[in-house]
């Protein structure tokens, strides 16, 4: 299949998938598998395009981003302790990702832990849907140093693909108590400076397969996932917001299950 085609296909499943509790890098990877292409060559490009839907992120919640900017400036304390909380929260992942580094990177180019990591994170949603009482919503500058420290070593689990990094810290979050629309603003947030240092390391760790222009994924693949990541998740962000709010995420844990038992036949019949 044309490079070009497939950039696109998995900037779209990127952008749909990175902030739904299904594990966006999980099926970059499967999808990877199927097209028949070695994991370990689109491994830079996965983690890049994630920026896009970071983008998406810091555009759709540009006016909080601003508010939270400038009331930081002024010393405002709502902006003091929102900040303080993401802070909080991504410090255990930035310090214990970077000791696992190598391990995860082996975890990256097994598709089959990302198949078993789907169906046991889709038995945990369904599971904790149903013992979690909802809560009234909080807001993310509200939330103790305790809870967002917690949910950032639940964020942590993420780094086995497959697991999600939206599905842990949301339903680690509901956990511990937090209504469910923070839970998913918070995860959205906490997603800007994790995604950000992940990309950071894995550029800064591998220069000459990125940026010499000579692996089988160049800038031209990249830039055109980026771009496809970024549109995509644009749509999907407040929607997501509005139906967990209203439904759950029973359907996500369904459809994990699913996802994950196939690829495991797959992969094991193939």
């Amino acid at each position: 299949m044309n490079l070009i085609l497939v950039a696109i296909l998995l900037g779209i499943l990127e952008g749909l998938t990175e902030f739904l509790p299904v594990s966006s890098t999980g099926h970059l990877i499967l999808a990877s598998e199927i097209f028949g292409y070695d994991a370990a060559q689109w491994a830079q490009f996965n983690i890049v395009i994630q920026l896009g839907a970071i983008l998406a992120v810091v555009v759709t919640y540009r006016q909080l981003f601003w508010n939270m900017g400038t009331g930081l400036l002024k010393g405002e304390r709502e902006s003091i302790m929102f900040a303080r909380n993401i802070l909080l929260a991504f410090l255990p992942a930035a310090v214990i990702g970077l000791m696992v580094k190598d391990a995860i990177d082996v975890m990256l180019e097994t598709p089959l832990v990302v198949a078993i990591a789907l169906v046991i994170g889709g038995i945990a949603i369904l599971v904790l849907e149903r013992t979690i009482v909802p809560q009234a919503d909080q807001g993310v500058a509200n939330l103790s140093w305790r809870t967002a420290i917690g949910i950032g070593f639940v964020q942590c689990l993420a780094m086995i693909p497959g697991t999600s990094r939206s599905g842990a810290t949301i339903l680690g979050a509901l956990a511990m108590g937090v209504g469910r629309k923070t839970a998913a603003e918070f995860s959205f947030f906490l997603a800007v400076p994790t995604m950000l240092g992940a990309a950071t390391v894995k550029i800064v760790s591998e220069p000459e397969q990125l940026l010499s222009g000579n692996s089988l994924v160049g800038w031209d693949e990249i830039a055109i996932g980026f771009f496809a990541s970024f549109v995509v998740a644009m749509l999907i962000i407040r929607a997501f917001v509005a139906y967990v709010g209203k439904h759950g995420f029973t359907p996500f844990g369904w459809y994990r299950v699913v996802i994950g038992t196939a690829a495991i036949v797959w992969l094991a019949t193939r």
